[in-house]
């Protein structure tokens, strides 16, 4: 499962790689070069017949009761971030999905898988990292929505893993859009874009 991936912090590096203006709704900053469970990331979405670029906070969260009773100015519950969307007949993403205006793009320069404890060559070493080497602008197909507390959040769709990533992290991997179909993506009649949801060609990516 893939919980962390890097990411220009910059905005002004989305707008016209993207062609995206900024979202005036936008009320979170993008400060990490890096996206993890529950911190703000960009999404590019489809608005009024044109793109924008908007922050959320990446993951549809869940809530859990604590496993000790809350102590004061604490919340009964617990967050869980649901990051990576796989199966597109549950409930939790089957809505988002069927509505384009849900649908978003996620760039990133590359995204982690964790190693095995047997590949890994020293304390800080601890995932591989992926990247594509045919986009300059990479972006994975995403999902977005208002949750409980009204605020916007996003996940990320995934799909079988491709030749490079199987042997790494054999359970999948994230659905990158090619070039040309990223406007699909964010348009396209439900049954067009669930066909772009397979893994990208190995032979595109690198790994390190």
């Amino acid at each position: 499962m893939c919980n962390l991936y890097s990411l220009k912090v910059d905005p002004r590096g989305y707008f016209d790689a993207l062609a995206a203006a900024e979202d005036p709704a936008n009320t979170l900053a993008v400060e990490k070069d890096y996206a993890a469970p529950g911190k703000p990331g960009f999404v590019v979405r489809q608005e009024g017949g044109q793109r924008v670029l908007s922050t959320m906070r990446w993951g549809f969260p869940t809530r859990k009761p604590r496993k000790r009773p809350a102590r004061e100015g604490e919340l009964p519950f617990l967050y869980d971030w649901w990051t990576n969307a796989r199966n597109m007949q549950s409930n939790m993403w089957k809505p988002w999905l069927l509505k384009a205006e849900h649908r978003c793009l996620v760039p990133f320069t590359r995204f982690a898988e964790p190693k095995a404890v047997a590949d890994r060559q020293g304390p800080g070493d601890t995932n591989w990292w992926f990247t594509v080497a045919d986009q300059e602008t990479p972006c994975f197909a995403g999902l977005w929505k208002f949750d409980q507390d009204h605020d916007r959040v996003y996940a990320f769709c995934t799909t079988e893993p491709n030749p490079l990533v199987a042997p790494k992290h054999p359970k999948a991997m994230p659905v990158i859009l090619l070039a040309e179909d990223q406007q699909r993506w964010l348009t396209a009649p439900v049954e067009e874009a669930m066909g772009l949801l397979t893994a990208y060609p190995s032979q595109l990516m690198g790994v390190s």
